[in-house]
């Protein structure tokens, strides 16, 4: 820790301490996941965990529809679906990761305007 961090530290509030040192915790994979799942978009996060699973299961179904289709013609469009089905679950999975990606970058700008409000009250 540097002389800064010190000065900072003392320059706090007991309840900013508290909450920095909250802060400072780096939470896990699972523990970001669910902070995903809190907040104004708790709603549109639960839709797209839910959407991520339809579309797994259409293109797992369709994979199977594939195999068990009579012409080949038959075949390519399941296979065409099945393949429309696992991009989407990519692309609705990417976005989750972004929702907790930017979560994770509020969370470390909520620690830098912290820090920058001790050093004005000094």
């Amino acid at each position: 820790m540097t002389g800064i961090d010190e000065k900072i530290r003392q320059g706090m509030s007991e309840d900013d301490r508290a909450f920095l040192a909250s802060l400072d915790a780096e939470p896990g994979l699972f523990q970001q996941m669910g902070a995903a799942f809190a907040g104004t978009m708790k709603a549109w996060t639960v839709f797209a965990f839910l959407l991520s699973l339809v579309f797994f299961g259409l293109a797992i179904w369709s994979g199977f529809a594939m195999f068990d289709s009579e012409t080949a013609v038959e075949a390519i469009g399941w296979a065409g679906v099945g393949l429309a089905g696992f991009m989407a679950t990519g692309f609705v999975k990417i976005w989750f990761w972004l929702r907790m990606n930017h979560l994770t970058l509020l969370r470390e700008m909520k620690i830098i305007e912290l820090r920058l409000d001790s050093l004005n009250a000094n």
